[in-house]
């Protein structure tokens, strides 16, 4: 009589997995995302501008997906928002429902060998970037500190939100490069603490994007409770021409090339990004569902009555400017990574 065969049960369900996991990638489009819900990993807390793009694309992004699916926001944040990238890049599932909204250095830190960036921000899946961003480094008005040359004369406590937030790595660059007395306090999760910090003492600056300081913060510009002394945009922008941009910190041409560095993270904004691997038709599904909803009139007028900006561009070529930021000329690398005492 024929021995019946018995199979582990581990491998009988590996081998229904893998049996499952072609046939659910073979699925149509709108057969997959029918039903689902897709969340958006938000790298920061509610209050900034991260948290406000994300949110405001969630609202919309659904209708313009195959299937229709549910779109919602959570907010991941940690390590200046790397902890969310680290987790789309490595735990997230890779079948087109996660997506995420981290820091705009996020190839940069990677380039200058961050020890908390465990990704490689060339193989994410960059769905499309909503808006360019302006981040700025403002003073409460009692601090003695009201412009960077102030910054060298006086120390100045500034709020810090983790090692991969430009409110961190751009004060180190600052007192190594250009002698500022900058002394960071960190553990704050996102801007909006930090500013809460700066308002009740506790901190004498902060730092965070000009859309949500300029909607959210109206009467501390209205009735000059702040000094914004640096904004991080490669020029000085029409609504604050009277705050350097950073690359004018720099006084050698190798710091000055350091300084744009930092500032050509303004052109990666606030963009939508999705795990590596994703397979290639949903990919171009999300991509194709971003760019509809940048143009729907329903997206567009919300982001009127938020007053902020609006500045797309396709994934694709988000996509560019990533693999442009990751080659990084050695030189400029090494300079920067001395700057933070990081290992050549």
């Amino acid at each position: 009589m024929a021995r019946k065969l018995r199979v582990p049960k581990a491998f009988a369900a590996a081998a229904v997995a893998l049996m499952i996991a072609p046939a659910a990638n073979a699925q149509p489009v709108e057969q997959f995302f029918a039903r689902r819900t897709i969340t958006i990993s938000i790298g920061y807390t509610a209050g900034g501008s991260y948290d406000l793009y994300g949110r405001m694309v969630a609202r919309h992004l659904g209708k313009h997906i195959p299937g229709q699916p549910t779109v919602v926001a959570q907010n991941m944040p940690g390590a200046g928002s790397l902890k969310a990238a680290n987790y789309i890049y490595e735990v997230a599932p890779k079948d087109g429902t996660a997506l995420g909204v981290v820091v705009e250095s996020a190839a940069l830190e990677q380039a200058l060998a961050n020890p908390a960036a465990l990704y490689d921000a060339a193989k994410f899946t960059w769905v499309g970037r909503v808006a360019t961003s302006n981040n700025i480094f403002m003073q409460w008005h009692t601090s003695k500190v009201q412009s960077i040359e102030d910054a060298k004369r006086f120390e100045s406590s500034l709020a810090g939100t983790g090692p991969g937030s430009i409110a961190e790595t751009v004060p180190r660059l600052l007192n190594a490069l250009a002698g500022t007395r900058f002394k960071l306090v960190s553990g704050y999760p996102a801007s909006n603490e930090a500013m809460l910090a700066m308002e009740r003492g506790e901190v004498e600056g902060a730092s965070s994007s000009w859309a949500a300081v300029s909607v959210a913060k109206k009467d501390w510009l209205r009735e000059n409770k702040i000094r914004i002394i640096l904004q991080t945009a490669p020029e000085r922008t029409a609504a604050l021409p009277d705050a350097p941009a950073l690359p004018e910190m720099g006084t050698t041409p190798e710091d000055k090339q350091v300084y744009q560095l930092y500032a050509s993270g303004s052109a990666i904004g606030r963009s939508v990004i999705a795990p590596p691997g994703l397979p290639p038709d949903r990919a171009q599904a999300l991509r194709a569902a971003f760019e509809a909803m940048v143009r729907d009139a329903e997206f567009i007028a919300d982001i009127q009555r938020t007053n902020v900006e609006l500045d797309p561009l396709p994934g694709e070529r988000v996509q560019d400017l990533i693999v442009r930021t990751l080659n990084v000329p050695a030189a400029v690398r090494e300079r920067a990574k001395l700057a933070f005492g990081r290992k050549l």
